[in-house]
């Protein structure tokens, strides 16, 4: 989730208004430098601001929509492949074609048999990289 921004310069211009217009409500240095250019400004940027955390929300909001959904169409997929092991069995063709791994095809390796594989192929990729 993204946070919701603000803007300490705003905050800052804020308070500068209201200074300067209690010394004067009408003061202008010129060139643009004026307390009626100033106040536009800060109008400008609160709208942006407040448009950049509208659409902030709606991005949140549509990612805890996407992820509700994928949360979902993950137990849908899950739940169609269990009623293809059901209904075929978990050693079938229709199981491999459903996205499953057939039972004979999973031979789970000893320990020893697992490290000795890694430790091999730790000493094997040196040599072959030269």
């Amino acid at each position: 989730m993204r946070p919701k921004q603000s803007s300490p310069i705003l905050k800052k211009a804020q308070l500068r208004v209201s200074g300067l217009q209690a010394i004067d409500p009408n003061i202008d240095f010129g060139n643009a430098n004026s307390l009626q250019n100033m106040q536009q400004q800060i109008e400008q940027l609160r709208n942006k601001l407040n448009t950049h955390n509208t659409a902030l929300a709606v991005i949140n909001a549509a990612k805890k929509d996407i992820a509700e959904l994928e949360k979902n169409l993950g137990a849908l997929c899950e739940t169609m492949l269990m009623a293809v092991a059901v209904k075929y069995g978990k050693d079938s063709q229709e199981y491999v074609m459903a996205g499953g791994v057939r039972k004979s095809d999973r031979i789970r390796k000893g320990t020893i048999t697992r490290l000795k594989g890694v430790a091999e192929k730790a000493t094997v990729d040196p040599v072959e990289g030269v």
